[in-house]
């Protein structure tokens, strides 16, 4: 079973292989500075709802699986990310606001 803190870790790896910033991540969430840290730091519990959002904005699936199954795979991500097919509300919301700020310059 994955761990907090082995989530963190994946999620910092992927945020190096990406080259993206936490700042980048937290405004594409919507999520604050503290959570972001939180989550990253693999030490304290968060929402479900959170860990969507980052894994989406970075690329990767949250995907639960019988314990047998999952033995018998490399969970080692080997593939480039691609763009998330879905927009989250969040997301939707900040690409109008992108988009609007945009059109004032």
């Amino acid at each position: 079973m994955a761990t907090l803190s082995s989530i963190s870790q994946t999620l910092r790896k992927q945020l190096q292989a990406l080259k993206l910033t936490q700042e980048t991540v937290r405004q594409d969430t919507g999520i604050t500075r503290r959570t972001l840290t939180n989550v990253l730091s693999g030490k304290q519990d968060y929402k479900l709802t959170t860990l969507l959002a980052i894994a989406d904005r970075l690329g990767l699936d949250v995907v639960l699986l019988p314990k047998e199954a999952a033995r018998g795979i490399n969970l080692t991500p080997t593939t480039t990310p691609t763009p998330p097919k879905v927009t989250s509300t969040v997301q939707a919301t900040l690409e109008r606001l992108r988009a609007k700020t945009e059109q004032l310059k």
